[in-house]
């Protein structure tokens, strides 16, 4: 059925269903030589096909090709008819032409468009899944297993973005807009002076932080931000610089990295950094908004995971050294915008979630060489509701080892690598910036076998680290908090 959408004030408003371009069978108005009987014939022998589809099979021939393959994805919208299950059925059997809805009353008898109408309201009612009432007011928050107590570190920040943790108890908290502050074992919040030019707007910003894993003996911490270019302050990139505090100061810069090309667009820069258990440090690039271009070619830094040492030279063993028009920096390829990257405690492989379009956010497992298959496949649809590829798998393309539909706009991933959680450990935390949650994922065997929805309406989740305390620290949004996850056994 077609699509369509109207937009007013900017909000888009998508109509309720439109399944496919595809007409009805209907004899036309000059056809009188066509017997009646034959006519009955005609839609018996549609009934009869008909019945034997389920409304899922009937979804992806009628509607799949131009609201993509997962329903959840399609529903995922506002209703301009509404989502009753009267509306419904009379927008599928009457149609509303003048919107560019034809009518299916031929095509479907009646138990068929009941059987859709309910198929598509189970997918309305796992999209409500994903948003919540009310919130916890005296910061405790039930969960299956544990209860979990906010201790609140920082208020009042803008878009805290980035935590990592000194030697002593203290920790380092990035503002997108650019700040960088030191927060000690009193709570008192220090900003840290000589950090590089910031290009804040948009998606761009101070992002992440890291420290090196031997910190205490090396000093080095690294900062991930969008840097202006130097020739042209209308461009931007996605760069990395190490350096040291003295006091409040952060010295001894180096840039270990810096994503080609630049561009005008502010927004998918990345970027995560993690270190694993061999010192490697991965880091991730948005496709910078170049979706055609970026991902699936060799020749820039955007859309990929990047695998480099610790002061920015490549590693003799990765993918793409022998490719003289490759960057050599580059891990994997043909991914959108990974703003989650985490070491896996158990068998020490790096983890990343990436936001997909609209659905299709991501968790893959980061493997050497490997395509990841943006755009070419994907689980999401355009923004406005258009289809951009029908394939949701490749040969020679990677499986997400989970995707959402809808997107919840992940963003921050951790591994909970310590026992003070009791049945969470080992368990992978991703946070939502639309659906303002935590998620919980249990993880066997390289797959995952439960999820809970947890801190639910917390706000825009944007960072989730374990601290070497071993408790869970998260940073959110509007206004910026950063706590600490005090848990308790269920009473």
């Amino acid at each position: 059925m077609k699509n369509y959408f109207i937009a007013s004030l900017g909000i888009v408003i998508f109509f309720a269903l439109a399944c496919s371009q595809q007409k009805a069978i209907t004899p036309s108005s000059n056809s009188s030589h066509i017997a009646n009987e034959t006519k009955v014939a005609m839609e018996r022998s549609t009934t009869s096909v008909s019945q034997s589809k389920t409304p899922e099979s009937n979804y992806a021939t009628y509607c799949a090709s131009c609201h993509g393959a997962k329903m959840d994805a399609f529903v995922d919208r506002k209703w301009k008819y509404g989502s009753s299950s009267e509306a419904l059925a009379k927008a599928i059997k009457i149609g509303y032409e003048d919107d560019g809805m034809p009518a299916y009353d031929v095509t479907f008898n009646d138990q068929e468009i009941n059987e859709l109408v309910q198929y598509i309201q189970k997918g309305i009612t796992n999209v409500e899944l994903y948003k919540f009432d009310g919130e916890s007011t005296d910061g405790i928050f039930e969960t299956e297993e544990l209860t979990i107590k906010l201790d609140t570190l920082a208020s009042g920040m803008d878009n805290p973005w980035g935590i990592t943790f000194l030697t002593d108890g203290e920790l380092l908290i990035t503002e997108q807009g650019g700040k960088l502050y030191k927060r000690s074992v009193d709570g008192s919040l220090t900003e840290i002076s000589g950090i590089p030019a910031v290009k804040a707007g948009g998606q761009g910003g101070l992002m992440d932080i890291e420290v090196h894993p031997d910190l205490e003996n090396n000093g080095w911490i690294y900062i991930a931000y969008a840097k202006p270019n130097p020739s042209n302050g209308k461009e931007s990139t996605t760069a990395i610089v190490r350096g040291k505090l003295s006091g409040n100061s952060f010295v001894e810069q180096e840039e270990i990295f810096e994503a080609l090309p630049y561009s005008t667009r502010r927004h998918h820069f990345g970027v995560r950094m993690e270190f694993d258990k061999d010192g490697y440090l991965y880091l991730s690039v948005g496709d910078r908004g170049n979706r055609e271009v970026n991902p699936q070619s060799l020749d820039n830094h955007c859309g990929k995971i990047h695998r480099i040492h610790d002061d920015g030279s490549i590693p003799a063993d990765n993918p793409f050294v022998n490719m003289p028009d490759a960057m050599h920096s580059i891990y994997t390829y043909g991914n959108r915008n990974p703003q989650g990257v985490a070491l896996n405690p158990v068998d020490g492989s790096i983890w990343q979630n990436e936001h997909g379009p609209r659905g299709g956010d991501e968790i893959n497992i980061v493997k050497k060489g490997a395509n990841y298959g943006w755009p070419i496949i994907s689980y999401g649809i355009n923004y406005n509701g258009t289809i951009f590829t029908e394939l949701t798998e490749s040969e020679g393309m990677e499986q997400p080892i989970m995707y959402w539909l809808p997107s919840i706009g992940v963003c921050g991933m951790t591994f909970v690598d310590s026992d003070k959680y009791g049945p969470w450990q080992n368990n992978v935390l991703s946070g939502s910036l639309r659906f303002k949650y935590l998620e919980r994922a249990v993880v066997k065997n390289n797959e995952i076998v439960h999820r809970e929805n947890i801190l639910e309406n917390i706000g825009r989740l944007r960072v989730v680290e374990v601290g070497p305390d071993g408790y869970i620290y998260v940073g959110v949004e509007e206004p910026g908090y950063v706590f600490k996850l005090i848990p308790s056994a269920k009473s």
